[in-house]
């Protein structure tokens, strides 16, 4: 089956589990169900794959059989452990007929996490579930009610093809949330789309990041979302280029939980992943785990911080060689230079921003000021709009590296109509948009209205705009006009004008004669 027939076929079966459950469930709401249900799902066969051999079929086994011996190793490879009645297909078998569903699954969900209690996996397992409340009365007000939804979305979800999930054209997950977040973005609002980068995108992001590194030790995301810029970097590269694993933070406690999930479902084991939940710029975590060779991110847009109503900030080791603060009311740089203090000498970091933050003055030209003249900026690129979803913004990517060995800076235009494709609503960017975008990142040849390299010292004397605007020509597609020509037609018609009224006039004179 091919990428596109297995993506429909799953877009298919989502919105039929929608359609059963719609209701009393709002949209936004039900995502969490669908995606703690295809999580719970993949975890129980991942599980079971760990047992099974020719002669065991974990599933079938009675609990009682599972020694402390056999649950202490397998808790300590897997990170958690589920018993055989706790597994998905033996709990959805049963879904329309058991009357104690919503309450069994809670203290399936609750056991699964208390599993890694006193374990290393414990931090990484704890609060999985937190979002799949099979007892809220969003599900309805009855447990018959609360039921009913839960068993269709067990029986919907039970109904996919999850065979070959490793080895699939898809990222199945990430597909999921994403098709489930097209949908509901209208009724989610702005909190649609701030934390999703869509799988296109970040496979664009992940390859600028890790761009010619045979290996890096470590690949971090400093506002992680759901995992999906990290993700890409794994589904890019083979596993052993990624040496000591995943890392990443996020303030949004949701989307923490669906970050871990996804590292779950993508065979990345609890020891080679360390997702942890706080504000990245207040109470930054994995400052130890330090430096990173990768680093991608899509920070949120313009959000608020304590910036300068903080003074310690200005003394920490991530803000302070810049010698300003990002603007309270946008901290985007905030992020730029975290992401730099993290960064190694031989790494690169990729940053979704805001186009503004390259040429406002201010704080945010100081902060450029700072950057050029330490020669940190490696690439600029604009991508076309409509590239995520909740937003028309023609996003630019910030590539930052502290190995270059020119004293110049590369602006790259991909927002033309070979750049992109149009889809419905969105637009998107195909693999040989990618392709050209990297083909033109790794030469840093110049190409006429589409990307430049521009001496650093000419940069400083443009106030240090970094606008791929200011630099890039953008081709002219009016219609080209040749001026002698038209006066040339002209004269003659004028000529002809002028003849015409001469003849009028005798007409005229011989009638009247």
């Amino acid at each position: 089956m091919t990428s596109i027939q297995q993506r429909a076929d799953l877009q298919a079966k989502i919105w039929k589990i929608a359609n059963e459950v719609r209701g009393s469930v709002d949209g936004w709401d039900f995502k969490q169900f669908v995606l703690g249900t295809l999580f719970y799902r993949f975890i129980s066969e991942n599980f079971c794959n760990y047992f099974n051999d020719e002669s065991t079929d974990y599933a079938t086994l009675p609990d009682d059989v599972i020694s402390p011996e056999i649950k202490d190793d397998a808790i300590k490879t897997k990170g958690y452990f589920i018993y055989p009645s706790q597994l998905f297909a033996n709990v959805a078998k049963n879904a329309n007929t058991n009357p104690n569903l919503n309450t069994d699954l809670k203290a399936i969900f609750d056991a699964i996490e208390s599993s890694a209690n006193g374990y290393p996996s414990e931090q990484d397992i704890k609060g999985l579930f937190a979002d799949f409340d099979t007892t809220s009365t969003r599900l309805g007000n009855t447990v018959e009610h609360k039921n009913s939804r839960l068993a269709a979305v067990l029986k919907g979800v039970e109904e996919l093809n999850f065979s070959g999930f490793e080895d699939s054209q898809i990222d199945l997950f990430g597909d999921a949330y994403e098709f489930l977040i097209s949908n509901y973005a209208a009724n989610a609002g702005k909190s649609g789309g701030e934390f999703f980068t869509p799988q296109h995108v970040s496979k664009l992001i992940a390859q600028l990041a890790m761009h010619k590194q045979t290996s890096v030790n470590k690949i971090y995301d400093p506002a992680c979302g759901s995992g999906s810029l990290l993700l890409q970097a794994k589904k890019h590269f083979d596993n052993h280029i990624i040496e000591e694993g995943f890392f990443g933070q996020e303030v949004n406690h949701t989307t923490y939980n669906l970050a871990r999930m996804n590292m779950f479902l993508h065979n990345i084991n609890y020891d080679k992943f360390h997702i942890v939940l706080g504000d990245t710029l207040r109470d930054p975590q994995l400052g130890d785990e330090k430096p990173f060779d990768a680093i991608v991110s899509n920070p949120p847009y313009s959000v608020k911080w304590i910036g300068s109503d903080d003074p310690t900030l200005i003394n920490d080791d991530r803000f302070a060689p810049a010698g300003v603060l990002a603007p309270k009311s946008k901290a985007d740089f905030a992020f730029v230079l975290h992401a730099l203090s993290y960064l190694s000498a031989k790494g690169r970091a990729a940053i979704v921003c805001f186009p503004g933050i390259f040429y406002r003055s201010g704080a945010e030209q100081k902060i450029r000021k700072y950057l050029v003249d330490n020669n940190f900026v490696e690439t600029v690129i604009s991508l076309a709009p409509n590239l995520f979803y909740g937003t028309s913004i023609a996003v630019n990517i910030l590539v930052l590296s502290k190995h270059k060995t020119e004293n110049k800076t590369q602006f790259i235009d991909a927002t033309g109509e070979d750049f992109f494709k149009k889809v419905t609503n969105n637009n998107v960017l195909e693999e040989k948009h990618i392709e050209r975008i990297m083909e033109m990142f790794d030469s840093k040849e110049d190409v006429e209205y589409v990307a430049k390299s521009i001496d650093n010292n000419k940069i400083a004397e443009n106030d240090y705009n970094l606008s791929v605007s200011s630099y890039v020509e953008a081709k002219d597609n009016r219609e080209v006009i040749d001026i002698t020509g038209l006066n040339a037609e002209i004269s003659k018609t004028v000529e002809k004008i002028n003849q015409l009224r001469t003849d009028i006039d005798l007409i005229i004179e011989e009638i009247e004669g």
